[in-house]
């Protein structure tokens, strides 16, 4: 069994195929930022930039960072200027009019660092708007990980890579690097899914990097076969218990 690391491999085109709900989705969070002709946009964790393309439409200019480099290419493809980074090491300061992200800072353990890198590149009165991952997300999947870990000690220990906030702890948080939040809500979303094991493939990558191609087929198998009762109908078929929190935010200055 390999030693667990972190990957930021993300292949663009299969991501796109089986997830193109996770920026169609994400729509009234760019309402909700309100992007206006001529402001400087920072999109934390772009990804391919499919909403970056859609911010600039708006009129802004938008600079867009991904750890992955394959994600970044093919935003550049897109057209953005993108760069290779994380947002717990930001290399800006006062630069931007507001800061954008979805569906990516619940993959970011050092939440602290990642907001106050966020305040730091802001100007005063800028803007932070973005949705991940809230309180109860993913709830079946997450267990039913955990479960199949229990059942195999081969596996090592369940190690959960994602940090899912309530509305109140992630209130304190911005609020204690210097935020006004104007606005913050747990919005659940169950999403349609063409099949569970294609979001283990994609998404459980940082769980299961370490087991061998056997090990990770046995997990998703057995996954499945937990999950068929709480996220499978006959009827509408396999979909993803999600939860976002959705965050408005004001830095003070």
């Amino acid at each position: 069994m390999k030693k667990q690391k972190e990957t930021n491999q993300w292949n663009p085109k299969t991501y796109n195929k089986h997830t193109a709900f996770v920026s169609q989705l994400a729509l009234p969070v760019v309402d909700l930022l309100d992007p206006k002709e001529g402001e400087s946009i920072l999109d934390v964790g772009c990804g391919e930039g499919t909403l970056a393309v859609e911010i600039e439409r708006r009129g802004a200019k938008v600079i867009g960072i991904d750890m992955s480099p394959q994600m970044v290419t093919e935003a550049k493809d897109n057209g953005i200027e993108a760069y290779v980074g994380s947002v717990t090491d930001l290399p800006y300061e006062g630069a931007f009019d507001a800061v954008f992200s979805n569906a990516m800072l619940h993959w970011v353990k050092d939440a602290k660092g990642a907001v106050q890198n966020i305040a730091k590149a802001l100007k005063k009165g800028g803007r932070f708007v973005c949705e991940f991952g809230g309180e109860g997300n993913a709830y079946h999947l997450v267990s039913a990980m955990q479960m199949v870990f229990d059942n195999h000690p081969e596996f090592g220990l369940f190690d959960n890579p994602w940090y899912f906030p309530s509305v109140g702890e992630y209130t304190k948080l911005l609020e204690s690097v210097g935020f006004d939040v104007k606005y913050m809500e747990l919005i659940p979303r169950p999403t349609p899914m063409d099949d569970i094991m294609h979001w283990l493939d994609i998404f459980a990558n940082g769980v299961t990097e370490h087991l061998t191609p056997e090990e990770f087929e046995t997990f998703k198998i057995e996954c499945r076969d937990i999950l068929r009762d709480h996220l499978y109908s006959h009827k509408d078929g396999w979909f993803v218990d999600y939860v976002r929190l959705r965050v408005s935010a004001v830095k003070f200055g």
